[in-house]
């Protein structure tokens, strides 16, 4: 059985198009007018993934991340008519994991559909000589449970910012740089910008530090890229 994707679009032709072609590739697809509905139906139907337009009438794509984001965590892909950097980061800043600008062909959504899921994948347990828990200090990652906590606290991660932490985590003291921590990301839909991982780092800095503007788990390498500081 096919994934469930919630495809969030103003217009019909989109919605239909979409629908169709992710039928057609094993997927379970059911289909929102504007954010409003798609609140309800997301309850409903529980989509391991979510297609969201961002300029809807009602509620549009921002607002419906602001509050589907204040229970859930599963992953969302903005579909995006503004091409400003700005726009992009509102709605990374917000909790989605990856934008697809329109025009966009289906065989490019498509792939960017299957590696969020490929990457997010609650069944993905690690083989049984592979850790599934990473530890710094009070800062501990559960890959099976998918669980952060720091201290005695349980940090609520997106899956983008939950990944990227967890392989910062998994190689401590091992410089990335943003082109390789996308690519990580991203695999086959790897789009190059940059600017994706720095909002992430920065919404993770936000959850697991005491001052992210002097972070002790997550350093910037200036001029190359991110690390987890060795233990």
């Amino acid at each position: 059985m096919g994934s469930t994707i919630l495809v969030v679009d103003d217009h019909a032709n989109t919605r239909a198009l979409i629908k169709e072609y992710l039928t057609e590739h094993g997927y379970t697809v059911s289909t929102a007018a504007d954010g409003r509905q798609a609140l309800v139906l997301a309850a409903i139907d529980r989509p391991d993934l979510i297609l969201l337009d961002v300029m809807m009438p009602n509620l549009d794509g921002f607002e419906f991340i602001r509050r589907y984001r204040q229970e859930h965590q599963v992953p969302i892909i903005l579909l995006t008519a503004k091409i400003e950097e700005r726009d992009k980061v509102i709605g990374l800043d917000l909790g989605a994991d990856d934008y697809v600008t329109k025009p966009f062909g289906m065989q490019e959504l498509l792939a960017r559909v299957r590696a969020v899921l490929r990457r997010f994948e609650t069944t993905q347990a690690a083989s049984g000589d592979k850790a599934t828990i990473f530890t710094l200090d009070e800062l501990v990652l559960n890959r099976t449970t998918r669980i952060v906590t720091v201290g005695q606290r349980t940090v609520d991660l997106t899956p983008s910012e939950f990944e990227l932490l967890a392989i910062l985590l998994e190689s401590p003291g091992r410089v990335f740089s943003r082109d390789l921590l996308l690519e990580r990301l991203q695999g086959n839909a790897y789009d190059g910008v940059e600017r994706t991982v720095d909002v992430h780092i920065s919404n993770v800095r936000k959850k697991i530090e005491l001052d992210p503007t002097k972070p002790r788990y997550i350093e910037t390498v200036f001029g190359v890229g991110y690390r987890c500081r060795p233990h």
